[in-house]
């Protein structure tokens, strides 16, 4: 039975945080830079007090209990308060660890102009940056291993709060002088028409396009057994003459610089995708990710 009087640590908590969320002590340690002896008695003194087993700890692998996973959600916000208080206090604005998720399609693009920004105008943010597919991305906030996320919104994600931060069209990239090049009043039914790339399955970039596709009741023609997880290994591909493929419009700089590629575009209105910042609705960090997506929306580099 928990003793009502009993007040845990911020250390206490931030242990048992930590090791729910790397399930691992030795990694768990080192990230908190503490010894592992230091971290397993902050973790025996917060079970001790709450009178729980929060961690069920075995020689082959670490799990979160369910008294462990019904209170994760209510230490991690008592973590984000804190950290929020300290830098409130110190006048930092936005500040300490911020764990970042950002799909394939996009960190590339926006990384580049945005991690310079958030040192210039947030010095005390320490940005840890996670690329990930937006399903793991999603897992991440759910188990508090990811503070944010960007991704392609919807999320259509329970208890989490979605902001908005920019839309982009989609642009057909081509071999250079396909006979769609240059052209500006494609309409997605030339889909159907074309050998068309897409990335791997779970990157949710390929699924916007079959759903596009399926909209116009269009099947792409075939393109063999060939699979790409990045955007740059998909527009090689069309560099080879081996198909076409959607980018969106962020990439389009970046990924045809090297002139073995040409571009159409789609007739108004163009299909495209909307790109937001997701986070728990439980966090007590709200006002500081509505400023964090201010802050990206202003280095979107298109």
């Amino acid at each position: 039975m928990t003793d009502q009087t009993y007040q845990p640590t911020l250390s206490q908590l931030r242990a048992f945080v930590a090791i729910a969320e790397y399930r691992h002590f030795g990694t768990a340690a080192a990230h908190l830079n503490v010894s592992q002896p230091t971290l397993s008695q902050a973790l025996a003194s917060l079970e001790n007090g709450l009178g729980l087993q929060l961690i069920e700890r075995s020689t082959r692998r670490v799990l979160v209990t369910a008294a462990g996973k019904r209170l994760l959600p209510q230490a991690m916000a008592t973590l984000e308060a804190a950290d929020r208080f300290v830098a409130t206090a110190a006048g930092d604005g936005l500040g300490g660890t911020v764990r970042m998720g950002i799909i394939p399609t996009v960190a590339p693009y926006v990384l580049p102009t945005l991690l310079p920004e958030l040192r210039r105008r947030l010095p005390a943010l320490v940005p840890h940056v996670i690329e990930d597919q937006t399903a793991r991305l999603l897992d991440g906030l759910r188990t508090g291993v990811l503070d944010v996320a960007m991704m392609a919104l919807p999320a259509d994600a329970s208890g989490m709060i979605e902001v908005p931060l920019y839309a982009e069209e989609f642009v057909l990239v081509t071999p250079i002088g396909h006979e769609l090049a240059g052209r500006s009043d494609i309409t997605p039914a030339v889909l159907g028409e074309l050998p068309l790339l897409l990335l791997d399955e779970g990157h949710c970039l390929r699924d916007q396009t079959l759903d596009l596709c399926r909209s116009q009741d269009v099947r792409p023609g075939p393109v063999g057994d060939t699979r790409a997880a990045s955007l740059t290994t998909v527009v090689q591909c069309v560099g080879g003459g081996l198909g076409v493929t959607l980018i969106p419009e962020m990439a389009v700089a970046a990924e045809t610089s090297r002139g073995t590629l040409d571009i159409a575009r789609f007739v108004t209105p163009a299909p495209g995708r909307t790109i937001g910042l997701v986070f728990r609705g439980s966090t007590a960090r709200v006002e500081d990710y509505e400023q964090l997506a201010e802050i990206i929306r202003t280095q979107r580099p298109l």
